[in-house]
């Protein structure tokens, strides 16, 4: 498995509308690219962390090189609209030992 970590500052007032593009952004990239799906976390600076995961980094690589095409064009838009600073990737990691409990979480 691979995993990707990006981490974004988002203009104040527009957290909700960042949130709702990159959940609506993540569900098209899982559905057509074949991701794992993500998931986004906010640090106590209030900035937002993101990981995504993957099967493999061939595939990752593939998908993030053409820019993360996906058939949610309006969410694309809401998305840059919201971004203030967007680093990322800022690590790209393969799972060696994976010990979360899903079905507790």
């Amino acid at each position: 498995m691979f995993i990707a970590v990006y981490r974004w500052k988002v203009k104040q007032g527009m957290e909700d509308q960042f949130r709702e593009a990159r959940r609506r952004g993540t569900v098209a990239i899982r559905r057509q690219h074949g991701s794992f799906g993500s998931r986004l976390h906010r640090t106590l600076d209030g900035d937002f962390v993101g990981y995504a995961q993957w099967p493999s980094e061939k595939l990752w690589r593939s998908v993030y090189d053409a820019h993360f095409p996906h058939g949610d064009k309006e969410a694309a838009t809401m998305f840059r609209a919201a971004i203030e600073v967007s680093h990322g990737p800022e690590l790209l990691m393969e799972v060696t030992d994976d010990l979360l409990d899903l079905v507790r979480a």
